[in-house]
C-alpha cells in the first residue's frame, strides 16, 4: 500500500508550516517505513495498520501543538505489492524513454 499524505497546521502564521511539518516527517522517517518526501506530500509505503498509525502519529504530534490540522490523504491499495514507491515511477521513466 502507498499512502500520501499532507498535514499541516491550520490558521496562525504561515511561516511555522515548515516547521511544522518537518515535525510530522520526523515521524515518518522514525517509523522506518519507506518513504519519500516531495514539495507536496509524503509518500510511505507498507501494509495497512502499520502506515495509518504513522499518519495518526504524525497527525497527533501537530494536534499537540495546534488547535486546528488539515490531513490530505491519497492511498493506492494493491494487496501482494511491494517496492511500489521507486517500481511505479521506473516504469513511467521506461515509457517515457520509448
Amino acid at each position: 500500500m502507498l499512502v500520501a499524505f499532507s498535514v499541516s497546521p491550520l490558521g496562525g502564521e504561515s511561516e511555522n508550516v515548515g516547521r511544522a511539518v518537518a515535525e510530522a516527517v520526523r515521524v515518518v522517517r522514525e517509523s522506518g517505513l519507506p518513504h519519500e518526501l516531495s514539495s507536496m506530500y509524503t509518500t510511505i509505503e507498507g501494509e495497512w495498520d502499520e502506515v495509518m498509525a504513522v499518519v495518526r502519529r504524525a497527525t497527533d504530534v501537530l494536534l499537540a501543538k495546534y488547535p486546528r490540522v488539515s490531513l490530505v490523504l491519497k492511498a493506492d491499495i494493491r494487496p501482494g505489492h511491494t517496492g511500489q514507491l521507486t517500481a511505479k515511477v521506473a516504469r513511467v521513466e521506461e515509457y517515457l524513454a520509448e
